[in-house]
């Protein structure tokens, strides 16, 4: 599917505010709503759009520590790395979670409240994974970029 401007400004919209109604993103376009629903449902259907979320606000929820960490698997077949990723699957804490390429094997985004949680994860959560050879955490100590938005 190819994608003409006013797609692009869709999409770069509903980014920005996944909340847009159709008469908006209209509006936002110069197109009438119809043709702007059609797209909007096209670029869904052939997957441009994954997903709409409400971003929320760690902090104001008591989840404030934000953790990178680092882990080397002990070993490496497809099988062990299979059960890796269906364990992380499994653990709230980890919000994201990347297969990486370097002196680690996999990256892990790991939200909490405080020290004390983040130690109890790794004790009781993170610790019990088999085959994990090392896990180093980063702890982040402020944000200073978040976005979700895709440069288009």
């Amino acid at each position: 599917m190819m994608l003409d401007d006013i797609d692009i400004r869709i999409l770069k919209l509903l980014q920005t505010n996944s909340s847009l109604t159709t008469k908006d993103l209209a509006a936002k376009v110069n197109l009438s709503t119809t043709p702007v629903f059609e797209r909007v449902k096209r670029l869904e259907k052939n997957g441009y759009i994954k997903n709409y979320i409400a971003v929320l606000d760690a902090e104001k929820l008591n989840k404030g520590l934000m953790v990178f960490c680092n882990v080397t698997l002990k070993e490496h077949t497809r099988e062990i790395g299979n059960q890796f990723v269906k364990d992380i699957l499994l653990l709230k804490e980890v919000v994201e979670c990347y297969n990486i390429s370097g002196d680690y094997d996999f990256l892990l985004k790991i939200v909490v409240s405080d020290m004390k949680e983040y130690q109890n994860f790794v004790l009781d959560h993170l610790g019990g994974i088999k085959n994990i050879g090392s896990a180093h955490s980063t702890f982040v100590m402020g944000e200073i970029k978040n976005t979700y938005a895709v440069p288009i």
